[in-house]
Order: C-alpha cells, then sequence, then structure tokens
C-alpha cells in the first residue's frame, strides 16, 4: 500500500513540476529577437524549383519556404511574417552564423563536419535525397559510369561537388568540372550545350528539367551517389529555438499520421483522441514548454497543412515536378518520415 501511495504522490509532484516549468520556461536570445523583430528571416534558394524559388509574383514558393512559414505561424501566430533571403552554397553558413537569417532550411544537408565544426545543429530531415544526374536523351547512356570524358555541371560549396568528386575517383572517371554558384547558372550552361550533365540533388535536377527549353528531351540516371538529408539548420548555442524548428516539423508530420489537414485543422478541435488534443493544443502544455503558444502546433498547421500536404504541393503528382513519396512517405507506409510523439 506505501509503494502504492508513494507512486501516486510521484505521480502528482511530476506533474505539477511539469506544469510549473512550462508556465515558467522565458523565452531565449533567438526566440526573444524573432518576436521583438516581429518577423521570421528565413534563408533561401535563388531558384530551386519545388524546394525554393519566387513565383512571377515575387512570392517564394517550394517545400522550404512553407517550412519557414510554419515556424513563422507557430512563433509569431502568423505565417506571412517572414523575410527571406536568397543565399548562394557558399554564402549561407555565414549567414546563419552571424545572425543575418534565423533559420536556414535551404536544401542543407546534414553532414558531419558541418553538425560539429561549423556551429550548426541541425533539427529533422524535412527530405531524403541522393545526388543523381541529369543528361540529355539523345547521350543514349543509362549509367552515369558511361559520363567518363563528359563536362558536367556542378555547384561550389555544396556536398554536389565533393561527391562528384569521390564518386568519380572510386569509379575512374575522368571528366571535366564546371562549378557554378546558382542553379540557374547552371541550368542555363547546360541548356546551351556547355555541359554534358549537371549533378546535385536528384530531386532538384526534376525541377531543373521543368525550366528546361525543351523538358522532354532530359531525363534523370537512376544511379544514386550519396545520402542527402535536407535539414533545416539554426545556430548552435540555443537549444530552445532548436526544440521549436525541430517540433514544428515534427508536428507536420505527426498531422499528416493523425489525419489532421489544412482544411480540417479548425473541426479537428472537437476531437477526443488525445494525441489530436495535444496536437492541437487542447491537452498538455506543449507549447508553453517552448515558450510558444498553446496553439502553436494548430497555427502552423492551419496556414501550409500537414507534411504531406507540403510534398504533394511543391514537388509530388499534383505539382510540374511529379516526384513518388518513396522514402518521404511516412513510415507507417513504408517511408522514413517518423516523429517523436507530443506528449
Amino acid at each position: 500500500m506505501r509503494s502504492l501511495l508513494r507512486a501516486v504522490a510521484l505521480t502528482f509532484v511530476v506533474a505539477f513540476a511539469t506544469e510549473a516549468t512550462a508556465q515558467n520556461i522565458q523565452p531565449g536570445p533567438t526566440l526573444t529577437a524573432v518576436r521583438e523583430r516581429g518577423v521570421l528571416l528565413c534563408g533561401a534558394s535563388p531558384n530551386a524549383p519545388g524546394f525554393g524559388a519566387p513565383d512571377s509574383r515575387g512570392n517564394w514558393q517550394g517545400i522550404d519556404p512553407d517550412i519557414c512559414r510554419a515556424i513563422a505561424a507557430a512563433v509569431l501566430g502568423d505565417p506571412t511574417k517572414i523575410r527571406f533571403t536568397p543565399l548562394t552554397s557558399q554564402a549561407r553558413f555565414a549567414a546563419l552564423q552571424s545572425g543575418q537569417i534565423d533559420v536556414l532550411p535551404r536544401t542543407v544537408t546534414w553532414t558531419h563536419s558541418r553538425d560539429t565544426a561549423v556551429g550548426l545543429n541541425f533539427t529533422t530531415p524535412i527530405f531524403y535525397d541522393g545526388q543523381g544526374f541529369l543528361v540529355r536523351k539523345s547521350l543514349n547512356i543509362t549509367q552515369a559510369t558511361q559520363l567518363a570524358g563528359a563536362t558536367i555541371c556542378t555547384f561550389a560549396g555544396s556536398t554536389s561537388e565533393l561527391n562528384l568528386a569521390d564518386w568519380a575517383r572510386a569509379n575512374n572517371v575522368q571528366y571535366t568540372p564546371v562549378v557554378f554558384e546558382q542553379n540557374d547558372e547552371a541550368r542555363i550552361a547546360y541548356d546551351n550545350g556547355r555541359c554534358d550533365a549537371i549533378s546535385t540533388d536528384a530531386s532538384q535536377l526534376m525541377g531543373l528539367i521543368t525550366a528546361m527549353r525543351v523538358p522532354a528531351d532530359h531525363m534523370v540516371l537512376r544511379d544514386r551517389i550519396s545520402k542527402e538529408p535536407l535539414t533545416p539548420a539554426v545556430r548552435q548555442g540555443d537549444d530552445q529555438w532548436n526544440d521549436v524548428v525541430r517540433w514544428t516539423i515534427f508536428a507536420l508530420i505527426n498531422a499528416e499520421e493523425m489525419g489532421v489537414t489544412q482544411a480540417n485543422a479548425e473541426a479537428m478541435l472537437q476531437s477526443t483522441n488525445p494525441d489530436i488534443r495535444r496536437l492541437l493544443g487542447n491537452a498538455g502544455d506543449h507549447g508553453p514548454m517552448m515558450a510558444l503558444d498553446q496553439r502553436w502546433a494548430y497555427n502552423a498547421i492551419r496556414a501550409v497543412g500537414n507534411y504531406g500536404e507540403i510534398f504533394e504541393r511543391h514537388v509530388g503528382h499534383g505539382s510540374a515536378i511529379g516526384l513518388d513519396r518513396g522514402i518521404n512517405d511516412l513510415w507507417t507506409r513504408g517511408g522514413l518520415m517518423f516523429a517523436p510523439p507530443i506528449r
């Protein structure tokens, strides 16, 4: 009996302590700066169709801008309170380190050296990819090793440049690299015949095809020469901001798994499902635990939809790029998208 009473008492103590802690948590330096400024500063790709590019009206579209909008909604309650800064591969990390931006979701590959030596913290992958090769169908090749002697465009300051060199060395493939800073520069050079191929993340190559003069003349080879977990990054030294960005992404993934969408999120506030109640802020103090509003995840979902909606809108079958979910599907359907529970 005493053991039972002690266990019950401990449960109440832990519950009380958690509630008190959630109520007393203060915003850290980055969260404070964002709120005082009233705007989230987000790094962006100059032109990566499907991942980040301005449309004809200058509005940023893609997976990465939508992740930023979700964060702005979670933190400021408004997905429009955001300023996008287009950055080259070489300039993106310095911009984050210097405080020019608050978060960098700009098709950044999570690697050991970047995580440990560049002053970055990586949150959680928003897209699993691999480096491939874009070629003209007229070359009549089926595998990358047939590019021996070719001129291959790639990008400065990226993992693509290093991966290409490693792959060529390992496979004894001689090639001539042509290195660019911008996607558009490489696309135009390739489209004008300066390069025989472009090598970077396969999903980005599919996006580049849509901007070619004759898209049907080009294809992405099946070869994948690397692992590219594309992951938003934040500065090291602010654990709370790391939590805010990471758990906002987790909320979008959990929302898809639970069937919560941009359209039905308001109706789902009436759900009696405990997981949905915690996700949408009807139970627990999960927002205040990060110095956020109780409805932080609800605001993010209402702004951009769940992860599956974001994927489909920008790179899925409903988009010009037309990718299958593949490994970017939920874990319940054989993919890698898995989010820890909100509880």
